[in-house]
């Protein structure tokens, strides 16, 4: 694990996160909820770009960010424009957050606790990666339950790993 391949797989997933939020025809249904579903694919869309925010440019990048994660789960009728700028900065968090990061530090402790607990940076990290795919796949079957829309948008694409290239 390196932390090249941690930014590789967050941008992947980033990118497959703004084709889900491109994938609505109209805007309001990124909000709708149904019964027995939680959250709208903006509302995941937030706490993902949160997440990455804090856990990436905050704490490892000292970006000054504050998260509100209350908020994340509370806001709603934000437009796409703006969820898809907060990818953005969760984008760029992650990028600032790793420049800053070796692949040393990745056997280190991440610099703070998180559920009272302490960990190995690598570990948060392909955590916080893994906890984007989820929300992403919630977010996906989302879209396809609201929209009746049962085309994928390529999420997860193996040839868009970070180490692929041409077989043979």
């Amino acid at each position: 694990m390196t932390t090249t391949w941690i930014a590789g797989i967050i941008a992947r997933d980033l990118d497959a996160l703004r084709r889900e939020l491109g994938a609505y025809p109209d805007e309001s249904d990124l909000w709708r909820v149904f019964p027995g579903i939680s959250n709208s694919a903006g509302t995941l869309a937030l706490h993902i770009a949160g997440n990455l925010q804090h856990f990436f440019g905050a704490v490892l990048g000292g970006s000054g960010y504050v998260r509100d994660r209350e908020a994340e789960f509370r806001r709603r009728n934000v437009s796409r424009r703006e969820l898809l700028a907060q990818v953005d900065a969760a984008a760029e968090a992650v990028r600032s957050g790793l420049a800053g990061t070796s692949d040393a530090d990745l056997t280190r402790d991440y610099p703070i606790g998180v559920g009272g607990v302490r960990f190995a940076t690598g570990d948060f990290l392909v955590h916080c990666a893994a906890h984007l795919t989820y929300h992403l796949g919630q977010i996906d079957y989302h879209r396809r339950l609201v929209t009746g829309q049962s085309g994928q948008i390529r999420a997860l694409a193996v040839p868009e790993l970070p180490s692929a290239r041409q077989a043979g």
